[in-house]
């Protein structure tokens, strides 16, 4: 009995102590003991409670023991000996309210009767209260996750050995099937390689490192069925499992890679683009600009376009353009700018504003273009307008002035051969003869300017060719002047006519001349120069390859900028009236292009000039320059020429020439009488001198059918139109004899000797 006793109080003890609610009911639902954590919960002294019915301590129709007794829980275990657990809401003696469970166990005698119910129970509010917020949170989260405009899916990482080797989807949204194509009940339970196919490969080791870290990982990939872009975001949500969100960014990457293209232009666009803030700052320059300016990006950007100011615009310029583009309004035009060496250049440029929706100046975008060596190559082409202007005027006035001059020069001779020097007529026909002679001069410095006038070019030395001038260069330079003479060691031959050089240095040296104020000095050169790529690209009109040299420099005056930049023009002169036709540089420039060479001037004002000629060399063999000294009016011995000359003056004129020479004369005006002429005459004809251009036929035609009939006949053309003219009938071949109009009577009695003697 003490034993049993004992481990009452043991057991008592133990079930007294616990934290839970333990109440003790009898078969008549009274409460026949109760441990001090429920008289704690009930807020009630042990002797309130003891001996009073259970329900009319526990309040609330979920009371597992009602007074009516219906469906109570209590009951059922009295009669079935079974445990029963149950819920119910209690209302506390403060007035609020608290879940409580409870666990009702059955106490048995030795027949197996239940005579007690042990009741324990315990306050589960806050689980309650958990599991509604948790119900709650995932009733949120799914309508987040069926809801969200992004794409979402639920993935677990599938591992083998330790290492990842897939991951496995495990919910979609309807945002998720929008986006890839594939539905709900595809994706779930599916593996990524079996939806994603060789594109998820790349995603598991990311989701692996997801994982391993704990740390959200973000990246972009196209999914080819849909051809959609798309941005991916995956985080883990507990071990092994993620939360990945897909959102759409097709439009973003069209609309990056268009300003990608578009960079990629402004970059690579050979005009500059420069970009500045409301201020005027420079935010951004291609480079392009750098190419022009030699302002580096780091450079320019956070610095003022004023850095590029030449000085070559005034206030007022600048202001009309800030004013301009401030107003919203576009401005184009042109400038004159300074890169950062110094150097100038041209520029066109239009400047516009970049507005936002409402208006507001956001930047100024200017788009610019160095129109520096265009305006070079408009100048040169302007140039080469004006001498084809000169040139098309020359070649077709040079006939007919040309055979006017032929009468002049010829008359004149005749009647200075009949008329003693001491007559005053003599001194008049003289005058008369001179000026003929300086008219044939100009139209000759024509026909060279504009690259027409007839030529017979050989190969020469330079040297030896220009050393047989100096004497003829003494004189008419005068003695005031010295003249020095300096050879290249060793300079190649040229292809040209010798009388294009005598013409070169002798509009070179008088000009020379009439710079030099008193005594002064002249230097003749030559030398053989190189020109590379890049030399070419700086001097506009140039050509790589290697030259001969030759350079007239003087110690005279000089020329200012605006005298330079006009030098070459038909007329210009800076001399006064009467003493220069302004036809010599324009002369010596025809005659150099004329022969494929290049000019160059250097020149200031009080430092003297120089020109410099460039010549392309020739590889053949040197004709050595003869002696041009005058050479005497030799006669005929009585020979017969027969002259065909379409225009009556120059006929008669060359007919009288020709007789007062000693010559027997037959002359026709069309080239079928000049062979009725030929086929009739009995005697020999020595000699057939043609016009080249003819009514029925031209010279070289008529020369031939002659030929056929008196093979023993020589031929000698002559005209007064312009090579080009003339070129392609043959007459200025190697080998033909050829005599310019207009021609003085001493120039055609050496010529037609020369031809007879051959």
């Amino acid at each position: 009995a003490e034993k049993l006793a004992e481990r009452e109080r043991y057991y008592r003890s133990m079930l007294f102590n616990l934290h839970e609610d333990i109440l003790v009911i009898d078969r008549d639902y009274c409460i026949i003991d109760i441990n001090n954590t429920a008289l704690q919960s009930l807020g009630l002294e042990r002797a309130a409670v003891v001996g009073q019915k259970c329900y009319e301590i526990s309040h609330g129709l979920d009371s597992p023991c009602h007074e009516n007794g219906e469906h109570c829980a209590l009951k059922e275990v009295f009669n079935t000996a079974q445990p029963c657990n149950c819920r119910h809401l209690h209302t506390k003696s403060d007035g609020t309210h608290v879940h409580i469970d409870i666990l009702m166990s059955p106490l048995k005698d030795d027949d197996g009767l239940v005579t007690h119910v042990i009741e324990a129970s315990r306050d589960i509010t806050d689980i309650i209260q958990m599991q509604a917020a948790l119900l709650e949170s995932e009733q949120k989260f799914r309508a987040i996750f069926e809801h969200m405009a992004p794409g979402c899916c639920q993935d677990e990482i599938v591992y083998k050995d330790g290492q990842a080797v897939d991951y496995r989807i495990l919910d979609v949204n309807p945002a998720y099937e929008r986006l890839t194509g594939i539905t709900r009940a595809q994706a779930v339970g599916a593996l990524a390689s079996e939806l994603y196919g060789t594109g998820a490969a790349p995603n598991i080791e990311l989701y692996a490192r997801v994982d391993a870290t704990g740390e959200p990982a973000m990246f972009e990939a196209f999914y080819p069925p849909t051809g959609k872009h798309l941005h991916i975001l995956a985080s883990r949500i507990a071990p092994g499992r993620f939360c990945t969100l897909f959102s759409d960014i097709t439009e973003r990457k069209s609309a990056e890679e268009e300003r990608e293209r578009l960079l990629s232009a402004i970059e690579q666009a050979g005009e500059m683009v420069v970009i500045t803030d409301c201020d005027g700052n420079i935010r951004f320059v291609n480079p392009a600009f750098t190419q022009t300016t030699g302002y580096t990006r780091e450079d320019a950007v956070g610095r003022n376009p004023r850095i590029l100011k030449s000085g070559k615009q005034d206030h007022a310029f600048y202001r009309d353009l800030w004013q301009t583009i401030t107003s919203g309004r576009t401005w184009e035009g042109r400038m004159v700018n300074k890169r950062k060496d110094g150097t100038l250049y041209t520029e066109d440029a239009t400047i516009s504003p970049v507005c936002d929706d409402t208006g507001r100046i956001l930047n100024y975008v200017a788009v610019k273009r160095d129109v520096t060596e265009h305006l070079k190559l408009e100048a040169q082409l302007l140039q080469a307008q004006k001498m084809e202007s000169v040139g098309r005027l020359a070649g077709g006035v040079a006939h007919d002035y040309n055979n006017m001059l032929t009468v002049i020069l010829g008359h004149s001779e005749l009647a200075l051969s009949r008329v003693k020097r001491d007559q005053p007529l003599h001194a008049d026909l003289t005058e008369i003869h001179a000026a003929a002679r300086r008219s044939s001069k100009i139209t000759r410095q024509l026909l060279a300017f504009a690259r027409k006038q007839t030529i017979a070019p050989k190969v020469l030395d330079l040297n030896e060719t220009v050393g047989g001038m100096i004497q003829m260069l003494h004189r008419l330079i005068g003695e005031n002047i010295d003249l020095l003479w300096k050879p290249g060691a060793s300079c190649r031959p040229v292809w040209m006519d010798p009388s294009q050089i005598d013409q070169i240095l002798a509009n070179l040296c008088v000009n020379a001349r009439d710079a030099i104020s008193g005594v002064g000095k002249i230097i003749i050169e030559t030398s053989e120069a190189t020109f590379d790529e890049a030399y070419c690209a700086d001097h506009p009109g140039f050509a790589p390859g290697e030259y001969v040299l030759l350079s007239v420099s003087d110690n005279g005056c000089g020329m200012d900028k605006a005298t330079l930049d006009n030098i070459f023009e038909p007329f210009y002169t800076t001399k006064t009236a009467g003493q220069g036709t302004g036809l010599g540089l324009a002369t010596v420039y025809g005659i150099v292009k004329q022969n494929n060479g290049f000019i160059n001037v250097y020149s200031e004002p009080g430092s003297g000039t120089t020109i410099l000629i460039y010549l392309p060399p020739h590889t053949g063999c040197l004709e050595h320059a003869e002696g041009v000294d005058t050479p005497d009016m030799p006669t005929g011995r009585g020979e017969t020429i027969l002259v065909v000359e379409d225009e009556p003056a120059i006929r008669e004129l060359t007919q009288q020439m020709l007789e007062a020479l000693g010559y027997k004369v037959l002359v026709a005006g069309i080239p079928s009488e000049a062979l009725h002429l030929a086929n009739a005459h009995a005697g020999d004809i020595s000699l057939l001198l043609a016009d080249v251009v003819m009514p029925e036929m031209d010279g070289r035609e008529l020369a031939h059918q002659i030929l056929a009939v008196r093979p023993e006949v020589k031929t000698l053309f002559m005209s007064g139109y312009t090579a080009n003219v003339i070129a392609h009938r043959g007459v200025l071949d190697d080998g033909v004899d050829f005599i310019q109009k207009p021609f003085s009577m001493v120039d055609l009695a050496a010529k037609i000797k020369a031809v007879l003697d051959a």
